[in-house]
C-alpha cells in the first residue's frame, strides 16, 4: 500500500496554503498566488539556489532561506513565511547591488534591454545604477568565434543557467565555471572559444540566460542589405514553428497562431516573394518516407533517423560518427527549400540562381551553422544565403515601425507557399514522425489512411515510443527531444539493442517550438507555465483545420515532381534534395 501523502500547512504572507511534504517554498507560494522573484532557478535545468534573490523569512527557520531550494517538512507545520518583509527586501536589494558592482551596465545598447531579468528585478526593487559597492570589475573580450552566437561575460551574473542547459539538458557540457573569486567566469575548458569546442549550436544556453551575456549573431543587416539591392531577388521562408511563437514578441498570448500576420509582415518588409518552409517540410516528408520504405524493403540501414535538426545532425557527426549511416540523407526543410528555389523555381521563372537571395526565418540558431555546410544544389551557390531567428525577425519588424498586432491576415505566394497539416506539425517534437507516418503508411499499404492522427508520438516527454501495424509489417518508432535523450537512443543503436525501425530526434527539448532562436520567456513564466505545450497546441490546431493533411497530397508538391523532379526519390531529387555527412572531431 502506498504511503499516505503527508501535508504541511503554512501561511505565506498571511495566506493559508497546504502542500505535500517536500514541496519547496517557491512552489507553495505559487499555489498561494504569491510571486517570489528568482534569478538562477530554472526548473529542470538549474536548481541550485546560488543567486539568493528568492530568500524569504520563516518563523520555523533560522535566518533567511532560499525559497527555490527549501523543502517544507513536518517541522515547518504552522510556519509564518514572509516573502516581502523589510529584512527580505533589504537582502534582495543588497544582492542586486553586489551583482551590479561587477556588471557591464550598458542597458540601452543591450539586445536584452526590456527583456532582461536582472533589469526587471532592479526596476521592481528600485535598485538603480548605484556605485555603493564599486570596486574591481573584471573585463572580458567577447567570444565571437562561433558562427551562431556571441558570449559576453561582462554581462554574466554567474547564475549557471546556461551551464545547466548545456550539461544537464543537452548533455554537451562545453561550458562551465572557470577560476575562483573575482576571477570566476563561465567559459569553455582552457578558455577556448566556442568554435574550438564540440558545441552543436543549439542555442539553449541563450534562451536559458537571464541577461544579455549570450545572444545570437545578428544577421538582419545582411537581409536589409539584400533587400536594398535592386539586382537581387530576395525570397523568404518562415519555418513551421515561427507562426506559433512570433506573436509573443508583440504581446500576444503564448500559443497564438499568427500565420496570416506573419505573411503580411514579411511582405511589408519588402521581400520579393514570401514563401513558406512548410512547403519544403512536405517535400522532406515525401523524400524521407520514400527513403524509409526503400530501406525497409531492400535491407537498408535501420533504424533510420530524421535529419531535420542541424543541431542533432552535428551532434551525431561529432559524438556518434560511426552511426552516421542511420541518418536520413534528406536535407532539412530549410535547405530543401533553398535548393528548390535555386533550381526548379529559378528555371521556371528564368532567373539566374546567383541573383536569388534565400532567407530562412528559423526557430533555431543551429540553422546559422547549417547554411555554411557544403551541400549546394547549384555548384558555388549556397542553398540558403541567410538564416535569421524568430527574435531577429521581430527586431526587423519593430525597426520598420510595423504594427504587427494590427496587421490583416495575408497569404503565402504560390507555388512554394502551399502546404499541408503534416508540414505545420514539424515544429513540435513528434511532428516529423507523425507526418512521415501519414505518408509512409499509404506508400507501404497502397491504401488510403483514414485516421491521420498518430497521437502516441505527441507530447513533451523526452522519449516516446510506439508500435504500429502497417500492412504485414510491425513498425516500431521512437521520438526523442533534447540531446541528453538522444544519447540514450544512440547508445542503444551503438550497442545493437535498438528495436526501432524509424526514429525522430530533435536537438531542443520539445522540438522547434522551444528552439534556441525563439522568443525569450522569463523564468517566472517558464517555471510554472507549459510554454512548449501551448506553442505545440497552436501547430496541432492549425493541422486539424487544414483540408489536406498528408504531405504527398499537396498539389504543389505533385506539380513540382511532375514538372521537375520526376518520381519521389528520383535520381534528380537525390542530387538536389539529399546530402552527405562528415565525421567530426569531438574537439570541434
Amino acid at each position: 500500500m502506498a504511503d499516505e501523502i503527508k501535508m504541511v500547512n503554512v501561511k505565506i504572507n498571511g495566506i493559508p496554503v497546504s502542500v505535500p511534504e517536500g514541496t519547496t517554498i517557491l512552489d507553495a507560494a505559487h499555489k498561494a498566488g504569491v510571486k517570489i522573484p528568482t534569478l538562477c532557478f530554472l526548473r529542470d535545468t538549474n536548481e541550485v539556489g546560488d543567486c539568493r534573490i528568492c530568500l524569504v523569512e520563516s518563523t520555523k527557520a533560522r535566518g533567511l532561506v532560499a525559497a527555490c531550494m527549501y523543502p517544507l517538512a513536518a517541522s515547518d507545520e504552522g510556519a509564518e513565511i514572509k516573502t516581502n518583509s523589510a529584512k527580505v527586501l533589504d537582502s534582495r536589494r543588497k544582492t542586486l547591488q553586489l551583482i551590479l558592482s561587477t556588471h557591464d551596465r550598458k542597458c540601452l545598447s543591450c539586445v536584452r534591454s526590456g527583456k532582461c531579468e536582472l533589469q526587471k528585478l532592479c526596476n521592481e526593487l528600485g535598485v538603480e545604477d548605484e556605485k555603493l559597492y564599486e570596486g574591481f570589475r573584471p573585463e572580458y573580450e567577447k567570444d565571437t568565434s562561433a558562427v551562431h552566437m556571441v558570449r559576453d561575460n561582462n554581462k554574466c551574473v554567474l547564475c549557471r543557467r546556461c551551464v545547466g542547459a548545456c550539461e544537464k539538458v543537452q548533455g554537451i557540457a562545453v561550458i562551465g565555471p572557470n577560476n575562483r573569486g573575482f576571477a570566476s567566469c563561465i567559459g569553455s575548458a582552457f578558455d577556448m572559444g566556442l568554435a574550438e569546442t564540440s558545441c552543436i549550436h543549439c542555442g539553449q544556453c541563450i534562451v536559458a540566460c537571464p541577461t544579455g551575456a549570450l545572444y545570437e549573431k545578428d544577421d538582419t543587416y545582411k537581409v536589409e542589405e539584400a533587400l536594398a539591392d535592386p539586382e537581387k531577388i530576395v525570397v523568404v521562408q518562415p519555418a513551421p514553428s515561427v507562426r506559433a511563437t512570433l506573436g509573443e514578441e508583440f504581446g500576444m498570448p503564448i500559443g497564438t497562431d499568427v500565420e496570416g500576420k506573419l505573411a503580411t509582415a514579411l511582405r511589408a518588409l519588402g521581400f520579393d516573394k514570401v514563401f513558406d518552409t512548410d512547403f519544403a517540410a512536405d517535400l522532406t516528408i515525401v523524400e524521407e518516407a520514400t527513403e524509409l520504405v526503400e530501406r525497409v524493403k531492400n535491407g537498408g540501414v535501420l533504424p533510420m533517423i530524421t535529419s531535420c535538426s542541424p543541431g542533432w545532425v552535428k551532434f551525431c557527426e561529432t559524438y556518434y560518427p560511426d552511426q552516421i549511416a542511420h541518418l536520413s540523407s534528406c536535407k532539412s526543410p530549410q535547405q530543401m527549400f533553398g535548393a528548390t528555389v535555386k533550381t526548379y523555381y529559378a528555371q521556371k521563372m528564368g532567373i539566374d540562381p546567383a541573383k536569388i537571395v534565400c532567407v530562412g526565418v528559423m526557430p533555431c540558431t543551429a540553422k546559422k551553422f547549417e547554411v555554411t555546410r557544403d551541400q549546394s544544389a547549384v555548384p558555388g551557390i549556397p542553398d540558403v544565403d541567410i538564416s535569421i531567428t524568430t527574435r531577429e525577425l521581430a527586431r526587423m519588424i519593430k525597426r520598420n515601425d510595423i504594427d504587427f498586432a494590427a496587421l490583416p491576415d495575408g497569404e503565402f505566394d504560390d507555388p512554394l507557399g502551399e502546404s499541408t497539416g503534416a508540414a505545420v506539425i514539424f515544429g513540435a517534437t513528434g511532428g516529423v514522425m507523425e507526418a512521415a507516418l501519414r505518408t509512409a503508411v499509404e506508400v507501404i499499404t497502397g491504401e488510403e489512411l483514414k485516421a491521420v492522427d498518430f497521437t502516441e508520438v505527441r507530447g513533451m516527454q523526452g522519449i516516446k515510443e510506439a508500435t504500429y501495424k502497417v500492412g504485414g509489417l510491425e513498425v516500431k518508432v521512437a521520438v526523442a527531444s533534447s540531446l541528453s535523450n538522444a544519447r540514450i537512443i544512440m547508445d542503444q543503436i551503438k550497442a545493437g539493442t535498438s528495436p526501432y525501425t524509424f526514429i525522430e530526434i530533435m536537438a531542443c527539448p520539445g522540438g522547434c517550438i522551444n528552439g534556441g532562436g525563439q522568443p525569450l520567456v522569463d523564468s517566472e513564466v517558464r517555471n510554472f507555465v507549459d510554454v512548449r505545450g501551448l506553442r505545440a497546441k497552436a501547430l496541432y490546431d492549425n493541422d486539424a483545420a487544414k483540408t489536406i493533411r498528408k504531405s504527398h497530397e499537396n498539389p504543389s508538391i505533385k506539380k513540382v515532381y511532375e514538372e521537375f523532379f520526376g518520381e519521389f526519390g528520383s535520381h534528380k531529387a537525390h542530387e538536389i534534395l539529399h546530402t552527405k555527412y562528415v565525421k567530426r572531431s569531438i574537439n570541434g
